[in-house]
């Protein structure tokens, strides 16, 4: 059994499907993981056993019966506690929210459920999702699997370390400016930013509704698939038709690599290598719309997050970390005009990047241009808390602020990952993109 806790969510479900694997014998062996780890209360706000064990029945008598409903029915996955769930406490992080308890599931994790997944509980997050470094002083903050030492990276934090650390299959984020990728890259797993309005929304706790997305943490490309058709209702995508030998990637300079940390620049230069070596057509430049689009994300996350909470934040300051209330308060300020202005500068860049990538199956970038940083130099050192947030995502918001889907990859240098943007909607190809260069990296 302790080898199921080191498998992909697909292989599980293939296990379930062959009769090798029970439901039940599975989820019971996440629940006993989770029980048992001491990290445990730094990665799961709270566990869903009762509602984890009476699924896994479900899906054992389905599968018994031949009456599964998905690739993954019977697979046990983890959610960041920002996914309402029926009758469980969601947070999202904040002890502005504390004992908030909804009275349904949020539509993907209905949606997941329908199709079989076993809910195994609720993952620590950065407060409201307002963050990308993944510390949160005000419950808890969960430990990077590469250094004991260092951040997650966020906001989903806790999905991250959920299967990093053999507690969940898998786990399911969400990704403003870059949540659901900082957290994979530096736990080394692959995460899915979907485009925004491909998966629902409703009865998840917002920061800023116009970039907010939901995605999946995993362990492979095909698990990122499988778990989006779950989420969405759908079939998954075929990820077969996608050789190396004529793929046309764009390698982005410029911005995406200014003061990136030698680790990142080592992994990501002998990635293009192999990539190059298999007989993709690798190309180098940078674009001005990208470089452009980052001068307004300050202005627009910003403003559009403190919009949304100011009336809570200002009526209990003291229950935020004074980082991220800082971060939320420098929304304060910025006009009507000037976010009106900045949203049309974002929709000129948008436009500019699609013409100026049309020629190209995939742009690559490093997911993150730095190491995951320090949690005690985080938590007492301003300067080093604003640079390091910046700098997580400064890479992933690029798609974030173009409207794209992103995926990223881990790659051999620990904590290190690549990241692979594709066109709005365009995730069924991106992920086949990603299945291809996955198997030639590993």
């Amino acid at each position: 059994m302790g080898d199921w806790l080191k498998m992909t969510a697909a292989e599980l479900g293939r296990g379930i499907a062959a009769g090798a694997i029970d439901p039940v014998d599975l989820t019971e062996a996440y629940l006993n993981a989770i029980d048992a780890h001491e990290l445990t209360p730094r990665i799961y706000a709270r566990s869903t056993a009762d509602r984890a064990r009476a699924e896994a029945r479900a899906a054992r008598d389905r599968a018994v019966s031949g009456l599964r409903r998905s690739p993954l029915d019977g697979v046990p996955v983890s959610w960041k506690d920002l996914f309402d769930s029926a009758g469980t406490v969601t947070e999202a992080g904040s002890k502005l929210l504390a004992g908030r308890v909804p009275d349904r599931d949020a539509r993907v994790l209905a949606n997941a459920s329908a199709a079989g997944l076993v809910c195994l509980g609720k993952t620590h997050m950065t407060e409201l999702a307002f963050s990308g470094l993944g510390l949160n002083p005000m419950t808890k903050t969960p430990p990077c699997v590469n250094d004991a030492e260092a951040a997650p990276g966020g906001s989903s934090s806790g999905a991250a370390t959920s299967v990093a650390f053999g507690l969940a299959a898998a786990g399911i984020g969400s990704d403003t400016g870059g949540s659901v990728r900082i957290p994979s890259v530096w736990n080394d797993l692959v995460g899915l930013k979907t485009t925004s309005g491909r998966l629902s929304l409703k009865g998840v706790v917002p920061l800023c509704p116009r970039f907010d997305t939901v995605g999946p943490l995993c362990r492979s490309v095909e698990d990122a698939g499988l778990l989006v058709a779950a989420m969405e209702g759908t079939k998954p995508a075929d990820l077969a038709g996608a050789p190396l030998s004529g793929l046309r990637l764009l390698a982005l300079e410029g911005a995406p690599l200014v003061d990136a940390e030698g680790p990142v620049l080592q992994a990501f230069e002998a990635a293009v290598g192999r990539l190059s070596a298999a007989g993709a057509i690798v190309s180098s430049g940078a674009l001005p719309d990208v470089d452009d689009v980052l001068k307004t994300s300050g202005l627009v996350f910003a403003s559009e997050a403190y919009g949304l909470w100011k009336d809570e934040i200002e009526a209990n300051p003291d229950a935020m970390f004074y980082q991220v209330r800082e971060r939320f308060r420098g929304g304060a300020d910025v006009s009507a005009p000037d976010y009106v202005a900045a949203w049309r500068t974002i929709e000129r860049h948008r436009a500019g990047y699609l013409a100026a990538t049309a020629g190209y199956d995939a742009v690559i970038l490093p997911t993150a241009p730095i190491m995951p940083p320090n949690v005690e130099r985080l938590n007492t050192e301003n300067d080093y808390f604003v640079h390091s947030n910046l700098m997580a995502l400064r890479n992933t918001r690029i798609g974030n602020l173009l409207g794209l889907c992103a995926l990223t990859l881990p790659l051999s240098v620990p904590s290190t990952g690549l990241m692979l943007l594709g066109a709005p909607m365009a995730e069924a190809r991106l992920l086949r993109i990603g299945a291809a260069i996955e198997a030639e990296l590993a």
